[in-house]
């Protein structure tokens, strides 16, 4: 029986480890030769548009973890995430020997994207699908590199929350999901790594200020996909990429979360 699919986020940060990157790419060569699984990579890229906010002399603001994009400065976010990050990380796999195609949410009408709150600005929030397009790459063996740059019904371009992206992706594809970032996974309040999480304990996670910030966006796109497509999703780092052949084949390396 063929595997499902497997769409795998990779945080932005990661790219600016070249090293950890030439390792990552190397893992996924192998592990798709090895296992013959179709593979997708959804990528954010926060890091680059900060730098890029900054020398432009443009403010950097976040509300509850998701960036505020106002319209005149989507195109430089725009350019930062659908064009260097994706096209960075397209060129890292093709290096690895990886058949690498760059795209976004938008192409093929992947994921359909709406305005997720007017006070965010050109932020949006994505659903899934048409995934005949890119199921037509994937039956060509080729990887695609996605970013989470989405164009909304009015052509409007949408910044979308890269684990968000990923999760719509996911559902597209009836895939499974690895949500790569540069933590280990959730850390419980004495810094230990939790294996497993479920949303009660994740709740309380939240209230008592353990989990914070952005990791509250990751957690919930986590227990969102994982009730999206039925089955537990994992949040791990692309820190170590000689467990990720591990992670890919159903090891768990990070916190699993549960519905």
């Amino acid at each position: 029986m063929s595997l499902r699919p497997l769409v795998v986020k990779l945080g932005g940060a990661a790219l600016s480890c070249t090293e950890t990157l030439e390792k990552l790419f190397s893992a996924v060569s192998e592990y798709k030769d090895s296992a013959h699984r179709e593979l997708v990579i959804v990528h954010g890229g926060g890091y680059l548009v900060d730098d890029l906010m900054k020398a432009l002399n443009l403010n950097v603001e976040k509300k509850q973890g998701l960036r505020v994009t106002p319209k005149d400065q989507i195109n430089v976010v725009a350019g930062a995430l659908a064009g260097t990050a994706n096209k960075l990380l397209q060129g890292e796999a093709i290096k690895s020997g990886i058949n690498a195609v760059g795209l976004s949410l938008a192409d093929g009408g992947l994921c359909k994207v709406e305005q997720l709150d007017p006070v965010l600005g050109n932020v949006g929030k994505a659903s899934p699908g048409d995934s005949a397009v890119l199921q037509a790459i994937l039956a060509t063996g080729a990887v695609p590199i996605i970013s989470s740059i989405g164009i909304d019904g009015e052509g409007e371009l949408m910044n979308v929350n890269a684990d968000q992206a990923a999760v719509a992706v996911a559902a597209a594809l009836d895939a499974e999901l690895v949500l790569l970032s540069d933590v280990s996974g959730v850390l419980n309040g004495k810094g230990k790594l939790m294996p497993t999480l479920d949303e009660k304990l994740a709740k309380e996670l939240i209230e008592s200020g353990v989990i914070t910030d952005g990791m509250i966006v990751k957690v919930n796109a986590a227990f969102d996909a994982a009730k999206a497509l039925g089955r537990p999703i994992e949040v791990a780092t692309w820190r170590y990429p000689d467990k990720l052949a591990e992670l890919f084949s159903g090891g768990n390396i990070g916190t699993r979360f549960t519905v």
